[in-house]
């Protein structure tokens, strides 16, 4: 089992103690460091010799804002992927680190098996932000379509269809695999199980599922079914008979 190498960027200290502690109660992480200033930040994820495959990081830094330290993240260590530290309410601020490259936030306020519970879910392919921060997000990216096309942004619902229409504009949304990945999800399929189906690796599942999260906006397997459905990306269960 993989063991994910872990920066935490936080100002305040009985908080970065708290995450810190936190990923190290763990054993599937590893805490490589952490940080409170913005300077202190940059110089650890521009050092190539500290592996780090998961950079947690407040946004509100003394010296510099966390958003210039997830682009720098994205840029210099690809294989390296962000989660906020957000406060409730912080919605605008997490919208914003969503568009600089993070997959999600994690609360103040989380218990620890929360943290690390939320931070190993996301590298398995979840994207942890709540259903408000994901319907502004695809908003924002039809409208950005809209906007490249010359025409007017669409209708909060027009990406909608009626369960089973695929001539639906949410068809396009799945490539052929992804859409085969989520119909197995839909049927209960475990991960193992999907990628022996298609000769596979489970690496490349939790590819696809990823993606599948990204394109729909969710974080779980319940909401990617959920929303595929009324979406019109899958049948809705059949009614038992009378």
């Amino acid at each position: 089992m993989p063991v994910w190498r872990v920066l935490i960027v936080e100002d305040d200290v009985p908080t970065r103690e708290f995450f810190a502690d936190s990923v190290s109660r763990c054993a599937e992480l590893c805490l490589m460091g952490s940080a409170g200033t913005f300077e202190e930040a940059r110089a650890l994820i521009s050092d190539r010799a500290l592996a780090i495959d998961i950079l947690l990081t407040d946004l509100a830094l003394p010296d510099g804002n966390g958003l210039d330290l997830i682009r720098l993240a994205g840029q210099t260590r690809p294989e390296c992927e962000a989660l906020v530290i957000s406060m409730f309410g912080d919605e605008d601020s997490v919208l914003s680190s969503v568009e600089a490259g993070a997959l999600g936030y994690i609360h103040k306020d989380y218990t620890p098996d929360n943290i690390a519970n939320t931070i190993l879910e996301m590298k398995a392919g979840a994207s942890p932000i709540s259903p408000m921060i994901a319907r502004r997000v695809l908003a924002k990216y039809r409208a950005l379509q809209a906007e490249e096309r010359g025409a007017a942004p669409p209708a909060p619902q027009a990406l909608a269809s009626q369960p089973g229409d695929a001539r639906g504009p949410a068809r396009a949304l799945l490539s052929a695999r992804e859409q085969e990945v989520l119909e197995l999800i839909a049927r209960g399929f475990s991960y193992a199980e999907i990628s022996r189906l298609n000769a596979v690796s489970v690496h490349t599942i939790q590819s696809h599922i990823k993606n599948l999260y990204t394109k729909l906006a969710v974080h779980s397997k319940s909401e990617a079914v959920y929303e595929a459905t009324r979406l019109g990306l899958l049948q809705p269960p059949a009614s038992a008979p009378n």
